[in-house]
């Protein structure tokens, strides 16, 4: 058997096109929720401090259920695969289609932020079950990290001009750039219908499977021991 080389990147490409997923959602739940990201936590637990101490407790719940799924759908990447051997890699894209199509038909009078209970689940999903690649530890549904890391990098490679520096750098770029392209594809989608835009993910979702199945193929083949290979390559001979 053939083994495929080191220096294969699937799982760079496999990083990329969820990067462009991650993008997507993050773009589209702005646009159509009046500004709200449903990628992240950071200001959902912010307006469940501020409406709790408001003692706006209708509103205190909706982000209380939000904070919930996205700390469900992360430990849920840690128990199905305890549990019952799930593959999170190939399930986690299922869910994020799921949750594209969910949106579609969320009605326009929902509350905010339970319209985007979809979207929190499945990011949060997303994020533990694709983590980086390259040995970088990098999100695909957010950019702070990835900035940051990015900036480091290059202030690194400016003090010792060590190109590893750089290549770091170039990574971190690169999914900056993804992640962008795939917001400004839930733009186009968006201003062409709207909710319904939630189903242009779905090329990008398919996409993204399709390489997270050639990586874990890579990996099963890179894990056979070569006098192993090497048995089954060897065809017996006939007598003349």
């Amino acid at each position: 058997m053939k083994k495929l080389s080191e220096n294969d990147h699937i799982d760079f490409y496999r990083h990329l096109a969820f990067c462009a997923v991650g993008g997507f959602f993050g773009c589209y739940a702005v646009l159509v929720y009046s500004g709200v990201m449903g990628n992240a936590q950071t200001m959902n637990l912010l307006e469940l401090v501020i409406d709790l101490l408001r003692w706006q407790l209708p509103d205190m719940l909706e982000h209380l259920g939000a904070f919930l799924l996205y700390a469900a759908a992360t430990m849920l990447t840690v128990l199905l695969p305890f549990w019952w051997s799930v593959n999170v890699r190939r399930l986690s894209p299922i869910i994020t289609a799921a949750a594209a199509m969910a949106e579609c038909f969320i009605p326009a009078e929902t509350e905010i932020v339970i319209a985007l209970y979809p979207i929190f689940f499945a990011m949060a999903f997303q994020w533990s079950s694709f983590r980086g690649a390259r040995n970088f530890y990098s999100s695909t549904i957010f950019s702070t990290n990835n900035t940051k890391q990015s900036s480091l990098a290059l202030a690194e490679y400016l003090c010792d001009h060590d190109r590893a520096h750089l290549r770091k750098m170039w990574f971190y770029l690169a999914t900056l750039g993804c992640f962008h392209v795939g917001a400004s594809w839930a733009f186009c989608a968006v201003k062409w219908w709207f909710t319904r835009g939630s189903l242009a993910v779905l090329p990008l979702v398919a996409w993204g499977y399709f390489l997270a199945v050639c990586e874990r193929r890579h990996e099963e083949a890179a894990s056979v021991p070569e006098d192993e290979d090497a048995d089954s390559d060897a065809q017996p001979t006939s007598p003349m």
